[in-house]
């Protein structure tokens, strides 16, 4: 927005009746909002905003979330937490921790970070790459398409096991790099190629 004021010239003197004033443009200034502010990347990597990805040069924040989005998203990730430590297989379950895709800067709703690929110092505030094993669950605002593009995001930038989750539906999908498989309310769902051996029947899991 650009506001015009009107600044008489020699506004210490007099003005003479045919003098004219001079019009001063001064643009109004009013902070960004984080929501569609344009920054690079590798600075929103370094301090991210909190719920915030990196989509196409623009911040999004991540919304949406219902009461059963949260349900299946907390199940998962403690399913798979209890399922790494009791078979052994360690590494990390994480919920909306951003990682670095060819493309974007992403949180996963749940993520799987195998043990040889956690940093020495264990902590970290964005991962290099997409995590080994990822799960989106869909709110009422995500489409299909957009979820299924995000997942195909993952899987070009080294992920290994994609899982989406529509709550509504009760319907699992998974992909583990060749093709897409379905699992109904009335089916088991298993891992394919990360953390192997983990299985949950899809009505326990979406309730």
């Amino acid at each position: 927005m650009t506001v015009t004021t009107i600044s008489p010239k020699n506004a210490d003197k007099k003005l003479e009746p045919e003098s004219q004033p001079q019009l001063e443009v001064i643009a109004e200034i009013h902070p960004e909002s984080e929501q569609g502010k344009v920054i690079p990347l590798e600075e929103f990597l370094v301090k991210p905003a909190d719920r915030m990805e990196w989509v196409d040069g623009n911040l999004v924040e991540k919304t949406g979330m219902t009461f059963k989005h949260s349900l299946a998203q907390s199940k998962l990730a403690r399913f798979w937490g209890n399922y790494k430590d009791s078979s052994g297989q360690g590494g990390e379950v994480l919920t909306e921790i951003l990682c670095r895709t060819s493309k974007q800067g992403r949180r996963p709703d749940v993520a799987y970070i195998t043990a040889e690929l956690l940093p020495e110092s264990g902590n970290f505030t964005a991962f290099s790459q997409s995590f080994p094993l990822i799960a989106e669950v869909a709110s009422p605002e995500d489409s299909g398409e957009e979820l299924f593009a995000k997942a195909q995001e993952y899987l070009e930038s080294g992920c290994l096991e994609v899982w989406l989750l529509f709550p509504e539906a009760r319907l699992i999908f998974v992909n583990a790099g060749q093709r897409w498989q379905l699992f109904n309310a009335d089916e088991v769902v298993n891992t394919q190629s990360v953390l192997g051996g983990f299985s949950v029947a899809v009505s326990e899991l979406l309730a």
